[in-house]
Formats: C-alpha cells, sequence, structure tokens
C-alpha cells in the first residue's frame, strides 16, 4: 500500500448510482426487527409474519402475531397464509439460514417474500415481547443491539 492508500479505499466506492441500485435491492429482500415490531404495533402491518422454525423453537418463544410455519412444511400448508399479502419470514438468527430456506420456498410458490435480519435472536436482544404459552413477556434490550430507552435506534 502506498502511504495514502489504506484497505478500506483499496477497492474504490461503487457510484452513486450503483450504492443506490445495490442498497434498494437488499431492501426489497428483507427488514429488520424493529421495523417489523413497528408496523405489528398497528391494526394491519400489510404483511403475514412466519415463523419458520420447529415445533420446540416456536414452544420457546416466538415474536406475538406470527404464525407458526415450519420450512418443511410450507409447500403442504401455504395455502392457509393470504397470498395477496407479502410474507416476512424469520428464523432463529443471523448464524442460521432458515429464512432464507422458508423465502425460497414462499417465493416458488408466488408469494412476495421478505426476511426479517437478525430473526428471533435479535427480536430477542433488542427486548421486544415475546410470546409463549403462558403469555407475553419483555427482557431488557441488548445496549449492543438497542438503546436501553426504547425499541428504536431512529436510524
Amino acid at each position: 500500500m502506498g502511504t495514502n492508500e489504506n484497505a478500506v479505499l483499496r477497492v474504490p466506492p461503487a457510484s452513486p448510482a450503483d450504492a443506490l441500485a445495490y442498497f434498494t435491492g437488499l431492501m426489497t429482500y428483507s427488514t429488520d426487527v424493529s421495523d417489523v415490531y413497528a408496523a405489528l404495533d398497528g391494526n394491519d402491518p400489510g404483511f403475514t409474519l412466519v415463523d419458520s422454525r420447529g415445533a420446540a423453537a416456536w414452544f420457546q418463544g416466538r415474536v406475538p402475531g406470527a404464525v407458526h410455519l415450519p420450512t418443511d412444511e410450507i409447500a403442504a400448508r401455504a395455502s392457509e397464509i393470504d397470498p395477496s399479502k407479502p410474507v416476512v419470514v424469520y428464523c432463529w438468527g443471523p448464524g442460521c439460514n432458515g429464512a432464507y430456506r422458508a423465502a425460497v420456498e414462499f417465493a416458488k410458490l408466488g408469494y412476495q417474500v421478505k426476511y426479517m435480519m437478525g430473526g428471533f435472536e435479535y427480536w430477542v436482544r433488542e427486548g421486544l415481547p415475546v410470546a409463549t404459552d403462558a403469555g407475553v413477556e419483555r427482557s431488557k434490550p441488548d445496549p449492543l443491539t438497542a438503546p436501553s430507552s426504547g425499541v428504536s435506534c431512529a436510524c
């Protein structure tokens, strides 16, 4: 590296037009837990939230209002989901590609689909409500993922 070159700029940034296309493209495929939470807070979020994890995970805790539809059952049970609304899928978290597999299954069936970045892990880490058969609880937000004073990072 030359004296004025650094690893960040070794490969130059994309043009503004390319960056706009790329980042807009990312948002057509994904959303985050804070935005899902805010949308679910209304009467009709305009999408169906699907938890694609297995039964043990579902009973351990889930996003209130989510529909439980494990990935392996999507082809057989997708008719339970309104095809006129987009589907937002989630699985465990960033270390799990289950939400991607679920998204593929819904897309194959003609559904518009996004995945919720961070999955259930980040839902919990941000201190959002978690449903179990015993009721709904909230834990304290992890200060590395959300401000301790509220849900949104206001980004």
